[in-house]
């Protein structure tokens, strides 16, 4: 996703006047090498190299080899020096740091240690950490070098189109802010199956797994966006302020609120550790602790190689029980689907038409994409352009992380024996369990 959301970003016109991406790694790879790699990315995921800027976009692109830690720099000061004399000596820095999380650490050193960390922006994807007390020790260790304004902890979901409006629906609305509260919300759903399996990072998904991979990072942060109170106002600040004390009153997860799988044919993956038991799905019921969400359950729940792929936040509202008798429960829903440029969905009851009053499940749908003058970024497009223009606002902070390891911890200690599933199915069917009486939204 990173390469490509360089090049759209070129295209789009919002990359700085003068750039240099200098790619590193351990290989001796050349500059031209290295742009013919970006290319064949670019071939395969798009955008083509052919629908954009590609003759001036390569002519920026170099290659540090040789690796890099503390104890050696390999060449990249000296790739640097040179892409300083041609973008000037005050150029912004930004570090990437697409490596696996047990990297971080002494590739931050290296930074201190090398004079590459004074006034630079450093981006750490996910996940910071796997335990608590491991994020703890790597955040310490990122604190020794970098003051907190230089760290992006980037999570893609953050920069979606619909997880940002759902900040616009919500609060530039007193239709949907009035009701946003425990007396009409009987519970939310946030829910994002995967049709993918994990062939082309068996290793890195065998060592971490669903819990890891999207629970405590995605999922958490998006209950968090949908939980928070009313920022003071939109800025930086305000907006992490108030996603990071929601995340606090997140209650410690209960074990037994927990179903986890594994996909059958999982441990047949190469990459994957004989006997694995890394879970390839989870569904969770989180509680938080506050006034307004008090006693609302919020399902959250995702997995590889299940029925279909989606990104959905639903809004499942409370049934009323007069006049009406025997309403159909969880009829009146506010859905918001996260993939692409987004789409909300109102679920509600009207009467049919005709003689009798009876009410009949309707939807209206708003597809994002279809408003005037649309132009939607993709996350990791958007992201990188608030690190470029040095803006922290969806980008989590040491507070919220740190309460989101605390939430998750009691199932670090204590999972549940992730159970079987078949591939293509919705996992197994103690998640079912997890939401009745009601019923998961997405495959009902």
């Amino acid at each position: 996703m990173v390469l490509p959301a360089f090049y759209t970003l070129a295209i789009e016109g919002l990359l700085p006047k003068d750039w240099i991406l200098v790619g590193n790694g351990r290989g001796d790879v050349s500059h031209e090498n290295f742009t013919q790699h970006v290319h064949d990315v670019l071939t395969e995921f798009g955008p083509k190299p052919s629908q954009g800027p590609w003759k001036e976009f390569s002519k920026r692109l170099r290659f540090a080899g040789g690796g890099f830690d503390s104890d050696n720099p390999g060449s990249l000061l000296d790739v640097l020096d040179e892409a300083r004399s041609d973008v000037g000596a005050d150029a912004q820095l930004v570090h990437y740091l697409a490596v696996p999380p047990v990297a971080f650490e002494g590739l931050t050193k290296g930074l201190g240690a090398h004079g590459l960390a004074a006034g630079s922006r450093v981006v750490y994807e996910k996940p910071f950490g796997t335990s608590t007390e491991g994020y703890r020790k790597l955040n310490r260790a990122v604190h020794a070098v970098l003051d907190e304004s230089q760290v992006y902890r980037i999570d893609h979901f953050l920069g979606k189109e619909a997880t940002q409006d759902l900040h616009v629906l919500r609060f530039a609305n007193e239709l949907f802010a009035s009701v946003w509260d425990r007396h009409h919300i009987e519970s939310v759903q946030i829910d994002v199956p995967e049709t993918l399996g994990i062939d082309d990072r068996a290793e890195f998904y065998d060592a971490t797994g669903a819990v890891l991979d999207m629970l405590v990072t995605h999922l958490f942060q998006v209950a968090a966006e949908v939980a928070m109170e009313p920022p003071r106002s939109l800025t930086a600040d305000d907006l992490q302020s108030a996603r990071e004390k929601v995340i606090r009153a997140f209650r410690p997860l209960d074990p037994s609120e927990v179903v986890l799988g594994q996909f059958t044919g999982f441990k047949s993956v190469k990459g994957v550790r004989r006997g694995s038991t890394t879970d390839t799905f989870v569904a969770a019921r989180l509680w938080i602790d506050n006034p307004r969400w008090r006693g609302v359950p919020f399902y959250l729940r995702t997995g590889k190689r299940l029925a279909v792929s989606e990104q959905r936040v639903t809004l499942v509202l409370k049934t009323p029980t007069a006049p009406f008798a025997d309403l159909a429960p969880g009829a009146n829903t506010l859905s918001f689907s996260l993939s692409g440029a987004g789409e909300i969905d109102l679920s509600l009851l009207a009467k049919r038409p005709g003689v009798d009053l009876d009410p009949e499940q309707a939807t209206v749908r708003l597809p994002l994409s279809e408003l005037p003058d649309a132009d939607p970024l993709p996350p990791y497009v958007r992201l990188i352009h608030d690190v470029l223009v040095g803006d922290r606002s969806l980008f989590t902070r040491p507070d919220g992380l740190s309460a989101s390891w605390k939430a998750v911890q009691p199932l670090l200690d204590a999972p549940p024996a992730p159970a079987r599933y078949a591939q293509g199915s919705w996992g197994p069917s103690a998640a079912a369990k997890l939401v009745a009486p009601g019923r998961w939204v997405v495959g009902q």
